[in-house]
């Protein structure tokens, strides 16, 4: 399988990631569908790359408020059947939410309704509490992860898995029907921790890190990666590099209000490229971007990000292709 990592103009992917559930993490416009497909709609018209959304189903803070979200899956389903062009994924899907073998049904059914858009990030979870309230285990999350990940690995690719694990379990499993791309959908896994870094650098197509706003930040991350890519026999340039970003705009209001040393500065479009071609200068082929404020009027001002980027850009896509030992 190749990834082809950005437009022909673009130096990187842009996605924009669409908060969906209620609470300061998300606008009053993306706390219900409509707004929410709106927003999908209008990414789309302005050329954005991909949409996001995060696989939760609670926050629980330390002050007592609780924040909930719809479900991610059902989401992504909607978006593949609602837009025609833009990419869709989770950021991430959390292997102990759903049975693996499970997953892997639900990635191909969604990836058939898109028709080859969908790419399927995955991770090993964090928030406890959302564990202890709708009953999944928290134990053992990298083992589990892992036995999780062969199993969906194996039937993404080669539509069959047979596991006997500790944690997951898979008996003569196929994946049928076979989607638009029976090859196999790009798997990427969302860490920073070194076990399941090089559970990435064996086995997925590319490695994405969660929440920045500095590039200066990617160079000891992108170090790790390569680290473990050279630990399992890889190539690391095989592997693709993504990033979540946070990016404030001018009129922008903050997304945590109980950090807001942590918001970076708001910046004009020009600044925004410029640091997008920072990203992909530390090797970042595709970012996904919190915006604030993230109403469709900011899409439609992100716009003349887009195009800069378009203007500006290296000339060719980037591609890696698939290498496992």
């Amino acid at each position: 399988m190749t990834l082809t990592t950005s437009s022909p103009r673009r130096p990187l992917k842009v996605g924009l990631y669409l908060p969906n559930g209620d609470g300061y993490m998300s606008p009053p416009s993306l706390r219900r569908w409509s707004g929410i497909l709106e927003m999908a709609r209008v990414a789309e018209e302005v050329g954005f790359n991909s949409l996001w959304v995060a696989d939760h189903m609670i926050f629980r803070f330390g002050d007592g408020e609780t924040q909930g979200r719809w479900e991610a899956w059902s989401l992504l389903s909607a978006f593949a059947a609602a837009t025609s062009r833009v990419e869709i994924g989770p950021l991430v899907s959390c292997m102990s939410f759903r049975n693996p073998a499970l997953l892997a049904k639900m990635a191909e059914t969604v990836d058939e309704i898109s028709g080859g858009r969908l790419t399927l990030a995955v991770g090993a979870g964090w928030h406890e509490p959302e564990y202890t309230a709708y009953g999944f285990p928290y134990d053992h999350r990298a083992s589990r992860f892992e036995e999780g990940f062969e199993i969906l690995r194996d039937l993404v690719r080669t539509g069959h898995s047979t596991v006997d694990g500790r944690f997951e379990r898979t008996a003569d499993c196929e994946l049928r029907p076979r989607g638009p791309r029976p090859a196999g959908l790009p798997l990427i896994v969302g860490t920073n921790g070194d076990r399941l870094l090089r559970i990435a650098a064996r086995h997925a197509d590319g490695w994405n890190t969660t929440w920045m706003s500095d590039p200066g930040a990617v160079a000891p991350l992108r170090a790790a990666v390569d680290r473990a890519c050279d630990e399992v026999g890889r190539d690391p340039a095989t592997l693709s590099r993504s990033a979540c970003i946070y990016l404030t705009l001018p009129g922008g209001e903050g997304r945590f209000p109980t950090r807001s040393a942590d918001e970076p500065a708001p910046m004009e479009s020009g600044q925004i490229a410029e640091t997008l071609h920072r990203f992909a200068a530390e090797g970042i082929d595709h970012v996904m971007v919190w915006l604030d404020p993230n109403t469709p009027v900011a899409l439609e001002a992100f716009a003349a990000v887009l195009a800069e980027l378009d203007r500006s850009g290296h000339g060719d896509s980037q591609t890696f292709s698939r290498q496992t030992p």
